[in-house]
């Protein structure tokens, strides 16, 4: 049988198929081959008794993460707080070219804006050519506009904890995921989800994972200086202008990219993200083990 695991824990694959879910173990082989089932893959399983069975085999996969073990993600929102704790663009930017890079699509929402406006922000990712949302306590208005993205996808979120993550879920979906105050002393919050599941939502799954924060993407993946300009796609029609072969569009005279940030047509903000990430970079030789993908 074939079927989809949506859930992991302590070394279990919960596996639905055909209206059921089976617990299930991975085959001693995988663990020989360095291969560990995930929430989000396609898998082969075998029924032994009842609803206990046994994973047999993963079909090809999409996309992976390995921090936190997802696989075949469709689209990933980026939960990022107005206020408490303030946003990073930069943080974001890196987080929208990792997923550009895996072929999944990012989506923008932006939390707590009864505490601070997030117009401007959103502005600034919808002129870039992603979807942008903005989110209140006491107005969710984008919410059928949020939920028609899920259908038919598998989607997860991510955002650093303090942000709302959880408390959106539950507000989008009549969840409900345990959720945590912000330390004012930390200036953050505490992770409160304990284990990677899908949750079915509009004929779609919705991933929520222990520890999926912004920084653990940050921290772990590393885009290549030769990949950078094209995980960007808001520079793709200029980059395709540009004069120069093999030009890294930082400040180089008669850039197309350089000119359009000049001209308003690409936000500088986002430039200066994409800056900062090649500088990053540059320097690290393409053989180094510096050079990781998680994902």
């Amino acid at each position: 049988m074939e079927g989809l695991i949506i859930k992991a824990i302590s070394g279990f694959y919960y596996v639905e198929s055909e209206g059921s879910v089976y617990e299930c173990k991975a085959r001693g082989i995988f663990r020989k081959k360095g291969i560990s089932p995930a929430v989000g893959d396609r898998a082969e399983i075998s029924v032994i008794d009842g609803d206990k069975a046994q994973v047999e085999n993963i079909l090809p996969r999409k996309n992976y993460l390995v921090r936190p073990p997802l696989a075949n993600l469709d689209r990933l929102f980026i939960i990022s707080s107005a206020a408490q704790p303030s946003p990073n663009t930069f943080i974001i930017d890196k987080i929208c070219a990792v997923a550009v890079s895996k072929d999944i699509e990012p989506i923008l929402i932006f939390t707590k804006t009864d505490l601070e406006n997030a117009d401007e922000l959103a502005d600034i990712y919808r002129r870039s050519g992603f979807r942008a949302f903005t989110f209140s306590a006491d107005n969710d208005e984008s919410r059928e506009e949020v939920l028609s993205l899920l259908s038919g996808k598998i989607s997860a979120f991510t955002g650093n904890t303090g942000v709302g993550k959880s408390t959106l879920l539950n507000k989008l979906m009549g969840l409900s995921i345990e959720t945590g105050e912000i330390s004012r002393k930390l200036g953050r919050g505490r992770h409160t989800t304990r284990q990677s599941e899908l949750y079915p939502v509009c004929g779609g799954y919705v991933a929520d994972t222990p520890g999926f924060s912004t920084m653990d993407i940050e921290r772990y993946e590393i885009i290549r200086k030769d990949d950078l300009a094209s995980c960007f796609p808001d520079f793709e029609k200029y980059r395709m202008e540009c004069r120069f072969t093999g030009c890294a569009h930082i400040c180089e005279k008669g850039c197309a990219v350089i000119e359009a940030v000049n001209d308003g047509k690409i936000m500088p903000s986002r430039h200066r993200s994409y800056v900062q990430m090649y500088n990053e970079v540059k320097d690290i030789p393409e053989y180094s083990t510096k050079i990781r993908s998680y994902f």
